[in-house]
């Protein structure tokens, strides 16, 4: 038992040093091996570029990568989908050490680059760049006359019914009504459930409010099969219009 003990400090102590700057140059030789991958943005798929954290999951992206998810009223971790608050999105300033100090090999030259560098050599390296130019076109397995379907409905985004304020998410929506609608007595159809397969566009809810807070509490997205049989899933919508009224 000792033994092992002394073995898992020995390996500990190695581990560490390993991954402590070496003092005697300016920046860290770091494994290539995934190296650009584990400094990379999950959005752009890129090095990172100035670099900020959500303080409540503590996931990195490029500050203009995230821009977009800060312009919604309740904005949502682009990987992990938790909630966040805006105001505490912060500059990652450790990060920015490490990329400043860790370098990896250009994916077209070989060179060895500062990760902080690499986006300003990758756009000027005429290596990348012939890799670029030689990569095969999209071409069908079969070719199709079939024309790309233009009906498709929008899940993503709804109009309020009683207002017309466009591109609520669901989450929004539920808000915006909240606060704006609380009183309104019309009946009005759901957007959300018109919008699906199974969704009655000529259904009026009596109580929209309490339909918006019972129905809608997750995303149809995210936990329903659109691929089910579509009267099942009629029969389980038609239930739950039902047990609400």
């Amino acid at each position: 038992m000792m033994a092992m003990f002394r073995s898992f400090v020995s390996a500990s102590t190695q581990l560490r040093q390993q991954q402590q700057p070496n003092s005697g140059s300016g920046s860290l030789a770091a494994p290539a091996e995934g190296i650009e991958s584990q400094f990379s943005c999950p959005i752009c798929l890129e090095v990172y570029h100035k670099p900020v954290s959500i303080a409540s999951c503590a996931h990195t992206f490029c500050g203009e990568c995230l821009q977009p998810c800060l312009q919604v009223t309740s904005p949502l971790c682009p990987l992990c989908r938790v909630p966040f608050d805006p105001k505490k999105v912060e500059r990652s300033s450790s990060v920015e050490k490490q990329l400043a100090s860790y370098k990896a090999p250009c994916r077209g030259c070989s060179k060895k680059v500062a990760l902080v560098k690499m986006r300003s050599h990758i756009a000027s390296c005429s290596k990348v760049q012939e890799q670029i130019a030689n990569c095969p076109k999209f071409v069908p397995v079969v070719p199709t006359s079939q024309p790309i379907p233009s009906n498709i409905p929008n899940r993503s985004t709804f109009v309020c019914p009683f207002c017309g304020a466009r591109n609520l998410d669901q989450q929004e929506l539920v808000k915006h009504c909240m606060d704006n609608h609380r009183n309104d007595p019309n009946k009005v159809v759901c957007p959300v459930c018109s919008a699906m397969p199974w969704g009655d566009p000529s259904y009026k809810s009596s109580n929209f409010l309490q339909h918006l807070l019972h129905r809608h509490k997750f995303s149809y997205d995210t936990f329903v099969d659109y691929s089910i049989d579509e009267e099942a899933a009629l029969q389980a919508a038609l239930a739950l219009s039902l047990a609400e009224n």
